[in-house]
């Protein structure tokens, strides 16, 4: 086990140091001049070098990646070239809006996903399995900002039941502290990109657990719980059901950098002011030091998913050993 820890331990650092030599050169060979948005033509000569020294573009390109690597080393991820800010203080601020955003849909997905997946394998072969499965691959396929437009067109223009967008009603000042998260406002505007985030995701882990239960509900252990006289119900949840999530159960903490990953697209559709529209304003204004930092987060939550999913599946499944 302490071999397998180490081996696992080593390779996730090469996967971080390749995040981090990747995302310095891609972002650099991106078009677009960081310079044009914090260093105007209208200034004397002095000061835009002044300014060029001051960001550490004035260096060759070689030394600007030693400096990035011995930054990140520190967990020092430098200055928004746009805002002139911490980058820190810039992710900080928005990354718990992208939690609140991502973590209840995970929940209800994963929730829901399960229970209808594993009902669905129960009763398989019929109409409404069919139709479940037809609706979830639909939502799974459908490109999620169309969704997300075609929810805020139905619910929020036509029928006026939820906000179009921004994470409160704008002109109001959000609470800074967690409070602001439990206020009626902050939910009415939770709701809409709430379920369509559920909808988008719910297809992996209802198709998952089914999948798993046609492979458990042939086992001898079911026939022999029939046998015995329990109640279908009991068979299915206590038994076939139990047995059968441990595919799901180790894909969650895997696709956590994914999930924030894929919050980018309704973040921006619903102007919510988490990581994921951060990114896009960094991408739209070359704002390197910004964009390094919410991939390499990303990176971070991938890896370390990975991992944990790796000890999760040894603890619930003991037949699996590691050498």
């Amino acid at each position: 086990m302490g071999k397998y820890l180490l081996t696992r331990l080593f390779h996730m650092f090469l996967t971080l140091i390749a995040m981090l030599v990747l995302m310095f050169f891609l972002f650099r060979l991106m078009p677009g001049d960081p310079t044009a948005t914090i260093i105007s033509d209208a200034l004397y000569p002095k000061a835009q070098a002044a300014m060029m020294e001051q960001f550490g573009l004035d260096k060759p390109l070689h030394q600007q990646f030693l400096i990035y690597l011995k930054n990140y080393a520190q967990f020092d991820f430098g200055v928004s070239f746009r805002t002139n800010r911490s980058v820190a203080e810039l992710i900080e601020g928005r990354l718990m809006n992208t939690i609140m955003l991502i973590l209840p849909s995970m929940i209800a997905a994963y929730g829901l996903g399960m229970i209808i997946g594993a009902v669905m394998a129960w009763r398989r072969g019929g109409k409404i399995e069919f139709a479940v499965v037809f609706i979830a691959t639909a939502f799974q396929s459908a490109p999620v900002f169309w969704v997300a437009m075609l929810a805020i067109l139905v619910f929020s223009l036509h029928l006026d039941w939820f906000p179009s967008g921004h994470i409160v009603t704008p002109g109001t000042f959000p609470d800074p502290t967690l409070a602001m998260y439990w206020s009626k406002d902050f939910l009415h505007h939770l709701a809409l990109p709430f379920l369509v985030n559920t909808a988008y995701q719910i297809c992996f882990p209802l198709l998952l657990m089914r999948s798993s239960m046609l492979g458990t509900i042939g086992e001898d252990f079911i026939e022999l719980a029939r046998m015995k006289g329990l109640k279908e119900r009991r068979i299915l949840f206590h038994h076939a059901a139990r047995n059968s999530m441990l595919p799901v159960a180790t894909t969650i903490p895997m696709i956590l950098g994914w999930a924030v990953a894929g919050s980018v697209v309704i973040e921006t559709v619903f102007s919510w002011p988490g990581l994921g529209l951060l990114m896009i304003q960094g991408v739209e204004t070359s704002d390197y030091p910004v964009v390094q930092a919410a991939f390499f987060l990303i990176a971070v939550l991938t890896v370390l998913g990975t991992f944990a999913a790796d000890l999760l599946y040894g603890l619930l499944d003991p037949r699996i050993v590691y050498d």
